[in-house]
């Protein structure tokens, strides 16, 4: 703000005005340019969501279903979500129509739409608390973990947890192919019988990857069948140099899995007590986890 001359006027005259002084004075603005303006602050009005109400009322109907294993009557249906009996009929004619509801005898239950939704829910539970699992595991033990399971004639890696500090295997000759020469394949096919085994290695023929890698079909099938059905199988650089690996079967149903784990080979006087530790932590959480072989 400018300065105004406090100096005393005459007392014959009225005070007059001065402008600023030179010291305190604003640089003129130009003729065309506006007044700077500071900017102001405002603050966003709220909105407010914008529902759909005939969606709302659909998943109330829904879940009156659900909770009917007997089936349920539109009057009901809409007596228990407080809809007009015409709008709980509309809504029940389309979710009919879209499969998550059928009608049987003036019933109404659940249909295939939504017991998609629902196996779908809980694969995708069953699936995060594994991975959780296996991430305790990894670390109580000092290892990365694996999961596999052979499904449709394939040995397949479910999931894989891994750290930094406990990094993975490289996948550097593919899995499925190899069976024969890392822990996780020979677990999977010693749990098989004979003519799956043969099956397999008909496809994937025995193959040298490494100097320590099996050579023979003939000599594999022997300590396939050497190995107990509920110990941990191991195997040293046979499928990497510089890794040592193990794996201990999952016996759940007819299907053939297994949890593994692998370290250096400057490790390898750890391999077989963090088996036994894996073997036991599985053993422990199996029931509870309700492991599926189809994660």
């Amino acid at each position: 703000m400018a300065t105004a001359d406090t100096a005393p006027a005459e007392r014959h005259a009225p005070p007059v005005p001065r402008g600023p002084s030179r010291s305190t004075a604003l640089p003129a603005q130009p003729r065309s340019s506006p007044p700077v303006q500071q900017p102001r602050t405002t603050v966003p009005e709220q909105q407010p969501q914008t529902l759909i109400g005939s969606v709302q009322r659909a998943m109330r109907l829904l879940e009156s279903v659900a909770r009917h294993e007997q089936g349920a009557p539109a009057k009901q249906l809409a007596r228990e979500t407080g809809m007009a009996l015409p709008t709980a009929y509309h809504l029940l004619r389309t979710l009919v129509h879209e499969g998550y509801l059928y009608r049987d005898r003036g019933l109404f239950f659940l249909g295939e739409a939504a017991e998609r939704l629902s196996s779908s829910g809980a694969a995708q539970k069953r699936r995060s608390t594994v991975v959780e699992a296996m991430a305790r595991w990894r670390d109580a033990i000092g290892a990365p973990v694996y999961y596999a399971m052979y499904r449709d004639g394939e040995i397949e890696i479910m999931c894989v947890s891994a750290s930094a500090t406990n990094p993975a295997v490289e996948e550097w000759a593919d899995f499925r192919e190899t069976g024969h020469a890392h822990a996780i394949g020979q677990c999977l096919l010693s749990q098989m019988d004979d003519g799956a085994r043969r099956d397999h290695l008909d496809r994937y023929p025995v193959l040298s990857l490494t100097p320590y890698t099996i050579h023979d079909e003939h000599s594999l099938l022997r300590r396939l069948e050497r190995t107990s059905r509920m110990e941990p199988v191991t195997e040293r650089q046979e499928y990497a140099l510089g890794t040592v690996c193990a794996a201990v079967p999952i016996t759940m149903g007819t299907a053939a899995a297994t949890m593994a784990l692998s370290l250096p080979t400057r490790q390898a006087d750890r391999l077989l007590p963090a088996a036994r530790q894996l073997q036991r932590e599985v053993g422990r959480c199996l029931g509870s986890l309700a492991l599926s072989i189809s994660i």
